[in-house]
């Protein structure tokens, strides 16, 4: 008979049933490893959390006060039952981590969401070897590619200064935790006043307190004259877009952050004028360069496009295959979108 993969999905995620903890997993459990604070990563009511120290203050924000959260820095080892555990920088917001589980010689890591390319705002990604490497794939497709970040900051801080001179605020929507940030950090404050919508400074001062030096950016107040509203440019959370007496000073131009931005169809979904491509996650050629990097002898590949992505691996040579949990929804026809 084989024997039990190290480790496997089962109705709660992904377990390691000889360490008794479940990496990233969606319902409460006795004990989890996260890889992230993000919701779809960190869920409440598990009775412990293991996660990565730069990221504490922000879990426990998240998880409430009463979550027992123990943290280890990055590359420490922490023995669960008798499986070795560490947490290695997946640079994909402050505090996100891969999960080395290591076992009698063998080696698997959980990515959870990673970027290549390195920002201000976390510390960077670190391909680390092992014998099955669970990749994400959410832009495993060949359409995606970033630019560099000074190039779409530029583009950015342009939209922002033609907006002043046609007398509009400048609205750019970006998630709240880890984009906002990103882009805070990146912004030229001599341009005009930032501000930031409550729920997204909420997250900057938890930045702030873990160590990260990130820009005033005050919340928008009613008493703000025209002028200055018309300078300022304002970070919003995606959801404000339906939420009224925001948008109390008049004329104002939109425009959403993210790598979907990349679809010519999206700003429209998202109901604004503009989008800009700058992402949290790899590209598809960043994927392939942090796959590459593992040696991995096997690869899973998880959230995104999982088929189009386990077909370029096997065409390379990799032993690859689909690792579908409930959480993985179908992501845009790219087909569909290109010229």
């Amino acid at each position: 008979m084989s024997r039990e993969p190290l480790l496997r999905l089962t109705s709660a995620g992904l377990y390691c049933s000889r360490g008794g903890f479940h990496i990233d997993p969606w319902s409460p459990v006795a004990r989890a490893v996260v890889t992230h604070a993000h919701g779809d990563h960190a869920v409440k009511g598990s009775r412990t959390y293991l996660a990565a120290e730069p990221g504490r203050l922000i879990l426990q924000h998240r998880m409430g006060p009463r979550a027992q959260i123990q943290t280890a820095k990055y590359g420490e080892s922490v023995d669960l039952d008798g499986i070795r555990v560490s947490l290695h920088p997946a640079g994909h917001i402050l505090g996100s981590a891969q999960v080395r589980v290591e076992h009698k010689g063998e080696v698997w890591v959980v990515s959870g969401d990673y970027k290549v390319a390195p920002d201000s705002t976390c510390t960077p990604f670190e391909p680390v070897k092992c014998d099955t490497f669970i990749t994400e794939s959410t832009f495993g497709h060949p359409h995606f590619h970033w630019d560099p970040q000074a190039v779409t900051m530029a583009k950015i801080q342009e939209w922002w200064r033609n907006n002043q001179a046609q007398q509009r605020a400048s609205l750019l929507y970006a998630y709240s935790l880890g984009k906002a940030q990103r882009l805070l950090a990146g912004l030229d404050p001599a341009i005009g006043p930032i501000h930031a919508h409550p729920t997204v400074e909420e997250m900057n001062e938890l930045y702030r307190q873990s160590g990260i030096p990130l820009p005033a950016a005050s919340c928008p107040i009613r008493s703000m004259t025209p002028a200055d509203w018309s300078r300022s440019l304002i970070l919003m959370p995606p959801a404000s877009r339906w939420e009224k007496g925001l948008h109390f000073h008049g004329h104002y131009a939109t425009a959403f952050v993210s790598g979907w931005m990349v679809l010519p169809d999206q700003p429209g979904k998202r109901g604004v004028e503009l989008g800009f491509p700058l992402s949290d996650h790899a590209d598809y050629q960043e994927l392939l360069t942090a796959v590459a990097a593992t040696q991995a002898q096997r690869i899973l590949v998880t959230h995104g496009y999982i088929e189009e992505f386990v077909a370029t691996l096997k065409s390379r040579g990799y032993d690859a295959a689909a690792h579908k949990t409930p959480r993985c929804k179908r992501p845009p026809n790219v087909v569909a979108q290109l010229p």
